[in-house]
């Protein structure tokens, strides 16, 4: 068995119960717990610790702005595309039918605004469900390797 150096120490009283709740909870004596953070000290392990936990936050991070971006572009995209829909087939009005069309037209952004106020609520978000959309419609398509065995059979 390997011998021991007794060592008095003093702690701040506010870490003797933390201390003694650890040994507790890993059933172990108190001199292990301190004998383990003392190593653990020592031995520099902190700073590879801190910077492995730092990396997996900064790459967690990167995972969400790439997300992000992707949804910027699709939202982007989107709003690009209806632009230039509606420019390219509404036609114009006379004067008679735009005071008509401005005041269906308040009465549509009403209705979309209270549509837009029930989803936000909700928690519903478009690209969630062009997201999942996307995943069924390439679950649907045949794989390529799949696509071209079968070609080679006939």
């Amino acid at each position: 068995m390997a011998t021991r150096t007794r060592l008095n120490l003093y702690f701040d009283p506010a870490l003797i119960p933390q201390i003694e709740a650890m040994a507790l909870r890993r059933n172990v004596s108190k001199s292990a717990i301190v004998e383990a953070a003392v190593m653990s000290y020592l031995s520099g392990d902190t700073d590879d610790q801190l910077e492995a936990a730092m990396s997996r936050r900064l790459d967690k991070l990167g995972r969400q702005i790439d997300t992000l971006d992707l949804d910027l572009a699709v939202l982007g995209e989107t709003v690009a595309q209806f632009i230039h829909f509606w420019m390219t087939l509404t036609p114009p009005l006379t004067g008679a039918a735009q005071s008509a069309a401005r005041a269906k037209g308040a009465e549509r952004f009403e209705g979309f605004m209270q549509t837009l106020g029930r989803r936000l609520a909700t928690g519903d978000r478009f690209l969630k469900e062009l997201s999942r959309d996307a995943e069924l419609f390439r679950s649907d398509q045949p794989q390529p390797e799949i696509a071209d065995a079968s070609k080679n059979q006939l």
